[in-house]
């Protein structure tokens, strides 16, 4: 008898691929950059191919796997990122999807070993929160896994891996997604800020105030 895709999961792989797509509209990815994965209950993950273009895939490419690394379903080999993915997952109980890109101005921070700067811009505050530097790590190796874990903390959703990119996370693809859009956009105007003597910092009082309306939307953040 011909195996049948669940409904939520036939949607999820096509959110997947819309996403996909759009990080490919925004010049996020090129090539075959980046990764998508999305958790599907406990011990099975939805996640991109290996050496796909993220704006040209289908539902079909996409595999699925286990709390191991190993592959369930597809006939495409999976990432070679995976292990950073499931890194997350273990870590992070809430996170339901995790995107990595080399989008380039948050990049453009990662591979000048610069922290992104924070308490500037509310929304960057709110949506995204502090955005740690992990170190360097070979690309697909356990060391990228290694430095992401210390900072997979409760109120952490994104990260910058030295000298390679972003990785976000969120409840939903579409949350991932957005940080993801939100922390590229926010290096940008930071960038163009130095143009002109550079960004000035929010007071204590007004990212207070922040946290506290970030709280209530039911946002956690280190700080606070």
């Amino acid at each position: 008898m011909k195996k049948t895709t669940p409904a939520n999961e036939t949607t999820i792989r096509e959110e997947i691929c819309r996403i996909g797509q759009r990080m490919w509209q925004r010049g996020f990815v090129a090539g075959n950059d980046g990764n998508i994965s999305v958790r599907l209950g406990p011990g099975r993950y939805l996640c991109t191919p290996t050496g796909v273009s993220k704006g040209f895939m289908t539902p079909k490419m996409l595999c699925v796997i286990d709390d191991d690394a190993r592959r369930l379903e597809g006939a495409c080999e999976i990432t070679s990122e995976i292990r950073m993915h499931l890194t997350v997952f273990r870590h992070c109980p809430d996170a339901n999807a995790v995107v990595h890109a080399h989008s380039p101005h948050a990049t453009a921070y990662a591979i000048t070993g610069r922290e992104v700067p924070a308490n500037v811009m509310p929304e960057m505050e709110v949506v995204v929160g502090p955005v740690p530097l992990a170190p360097y790590a070979i690309p697909g190796s356990p060391g990228v896994s290694e430095g992401l874990r210390p900072h997979l903390r409760k109120g952490i959703y994104a990260v910058l891996l030295a000298h390679h990119g972003p990785v976000t996370w969120g409840r939903t693809l579409d949350e991932a997604y957005f940080r993801l859009e939100k922390l590229d956009l926010y290096c940008q105007t930071l960038l163009l800020a130095d143009r002109l003597g550079g960004a000035k910092p929010l007071g204590e009082a007004e990212i207070r105030k922040i946290l506290q309306k970030k709280q209530a939307m039911g946002f956690d953040d280190p700080r606070l």
